[in-house]
Order: C-alpha cells, then sequence, then structure tokens
C-alpha cells in the first residue's frame, strides 16, 4: 500500500464514529437501497446488508412486491418495503392496476421516507424496466432537492447516461460505474480517451463534464475523482470477480457517508485532529467504501474483505463471502473505536 493510501485511510479514520453510551439507534446511519425487481433479489440485499455489517443503524431496501417476499427471506436484519412497481404484473398480480402505473404516485411514499433516510442507494436490481426507471428519476430528482446523499451504480446509471442534467451540479452524487457503464458515460460527456493525458484523465474529465459530481473508476486501481480532487485506491484486491462485489462497494460508500452526517452533526469531537471539510469527505468516504470492499495486505499481514474472502473460497467466491468479511475487513482498516477516545486505534 502506498503512502498516499495510507494517509487517506488515516483520515477517513477520523470519520468513523467512537462507540459511546450517549448514541441513540439511527444516529449512526439511516440508509436505503432502492432497487430490487422480480428478476434481480441478491444485488439490493448485498448492497443493504453490507452497509448493516459495516455499522450503519438501520438499513432498508425499497423493491417490488415480487422481491420483497424474497428478500424478506434473506434477513430479518432488514426493512424492505415492497413500494417499487414493474411494468409487467409481478408473481403477486397478474394485473397492474392503474395507480400502479403512475410513476408519481408510485414514488409519493417513497419521497415521503426521505426525512428519515440520511444516504440513499440506487440501482442495485433495479433493472431498465421504464416504469420503474421512471419512478427512480422523480424519487432523485426529489432527494436532490433535499440535499440527501446519492450513490448510483448499475441501472441507476442509464438515467444518468440519458439525461446528465438529472445529477449534474449536485455533489453529493456518487457514480460508481464499472467498466462497461464507464464507458457509456463518458460517452454521453463527450469525454474522449486520451492516453497522453495520464491514467486519472478520463475520471477527472467525466467528473468535471458532470459539474463536481465524485466518479469513482473502478478497475485494478480505483480512481476517485470530483474533477477537482482525485483519489486513488491501489490497495491489492482479489483475482475473482463476481456478480455482487460492486453492490458490496456501494453499500460500503452508503454507510461512510452516514458518518460524514454524523461527523459534521459534531455528535463527537477529536480536539486533538483537524477538523475534516464537508466536501473533502464525499471522497474520502469513497475511499473508505473502496478500502473495505478491495483485497490489501496491511503490516503484519493483516488482510480484508476482498483478499480475505478470497483466500477463504478462491474460484468459489461469491458475493455473500464479502458480505461475511465485511467486519474484519474493517477490523483490519481501522481497528476498533471505543467511548473513551473519538479516533480509531490500531
Amino acid at each position: 500500500m502506498s503512502a498516499a493510501s495510507t494517509a487517506l485511510l488515516s483520515k477517513v479514520r477520523r470519520m468513523v464514529p467512537p462507540m459511546m453510551d450517549k448514541f441513540h439507534k439511527g444516529q449512526l446511519g439511516r440508509i436505503a437501497v432502492i432497487g430490487g425487481s422480480q428478476d434481480y433479489t441478491g444485488a439490493p440485499y448485498f448492497s443493504a446488508m453490507a452497509s448493516a455489517r459495516l455499522g450503519c443503524d438501520l438499513s432498508h431496501v425499497i423493491c417490488t412486491p415480487a422481491a420483497a417476499a424474497v428478500i424478506k427471506t434473506y434477513s430479518p436484519n432488514l426493512m424492505v418495503h415492497p413500494l417499487m412497481r414493474q411494468s409487467q404484473s409481478d408473481t403477486q398480480s397478474t394485473i397492474i392496476q392503474q395507480e400502479d402505473s403512475n410513476p408519481d404516485k408510485i414514488a409519493l411514499p417513497i419521497i415521503e421516507m426521505l426525512a428519515r433516510l440520511h444516504v440513499l442507494v440506487i440501482g442495485p436490481g433495479l433493472g431498465r424496466d421504464p416504469l420503474m426507471q421512471d419512478t427512480v428519476e422523480r424519487v432523485i430528482r426529489a432527494a436532490r432537492a433535499k440535499g440527501i446523499p446519492l450513490v448510483l451504480d448499475a441501472d441507476a446509471l442509464q438515467l444518468v447516461q440519458k439525461d446528465l442534467e438529472l445529477v449534474k451540479g449536485y455533489s453529493e452524487a456518487i457514480l460508481t460505474p464499472n467498466v462497461v457503464e464507464f464507458d457509456r458515460l463518458c460517452k454521453a460527456a463527450g469525454v474522449g480517451n486520451d492516453e497522453n493525458r495520464g491514467e486519472t484523465h478520463r475520471v477527472e474529465a467525466l467528473a468535471n463534464a458532470l459539474g463536481g459530481v465524485t466518479v469513482m473508476q473502478k478497475g485494478r486501481q480505483d480512481f476517485i475523482s470530483n474533477g477537482t480532487v482525485t483519489l486513488i485506491d491501489d490497495l491489492e484486491g482479489g483475482k475473482k470477480r463476481s456478480g455482487g462485489q460492486g453492490d458490496t462497494l456501494t453499500g460500503s460508500v452508503a454507510t461512510f457517508l452516514a458518518w460524514r452526517k454524523a461527523y459534521n452533526d459534531q455528535l463527537w469531537t477529536d480536539p486533538e485532529t483537524p477538523h475534516l471539510e464537508k466536501q473533502e469527505m464525499i471522497g474520502l468516504a469513497a475511499f473508505g467504501g473502496s478500502a473495505i470492499t478491495r483485497n490489501a495486505l496491511l503490516p503484519r499481514a493483516i488482510q480484508e474483505c476482498s483478499r480475505l474472502a478470497f483466500l477463504k473460497r478462491g474460484r468459489s467466491l461469491q458475493a455473500s463471502d464479502l458480505t461475511d468479511e465485511i467486519h474484519n475487513a474493517f477490523m483490519a482498516l481501522f481497528g476498533e473505536v471505543d467511548e473513551e477516545e473519538s479516533s480509531s486505534k490500531l
């Protein structure tokens, strides 16, 4: 791990809330994942469970009725809300009522939930159904109006690709595209590939084209940029790629964003360290989520999430194996935080 990554992890560590008796339920993170349809139930589960395992207090999934029936069987720790609807009838209904095909009406109860939430993850298991996409568009606009941080991934990026104005200029948004999604976003934004301008040129150009949105270009190294500041996560990654790993990332990033709010609300103080800036912490939250999800070897051979799971599972590694290692990854990177101190200890 480079000296730069070590220094960044030290900053991220300052965002981690200590374990204090005075905290009450909900203060350290209320997160909702919007996604989950008839064909995709694993993705929102992995995202929400990563958030919960990392340490947010309350983790919600907002999905279709068909997906809700399945996701509820995965874990009783998640709060599952069957508020989304698909254009096609799902397994619980063969006829879609007229009121269930109006995206404004479908979005309304979700928008009413926003006051209870700190962060929204949108995209895992969303699919490309027109009604689902139209509903999410309305939720994004409402969340943006309320200043709620957004983590957009998977099929939510289809909306951004079609209408860059949906997130343009919104500095509270983080996009986490894979290689294909990143190329599509660059094409939509008119960002070319000039290899002579450095390996971070494209992510910086895309972030600038989006008016300061934070973009994570995932790869051998993760490049994170808002167009002005670029962070590079060079922690070693596991060699196995399976569906759902990106969902672990989104949930992890969301938890750090929720902790950012707790930090800025001064639920605890650390007078011995300089105060982190609010906008700086957007990139740090993305870096923290990336570091948790990726695989690295720390001093004394301490290992975190992806590599630890890969060492156990090898080629058979699946996203659920990463979920099981989230806490071990956190401990390896940041150590424990007790109620007597406001900073983490390795």
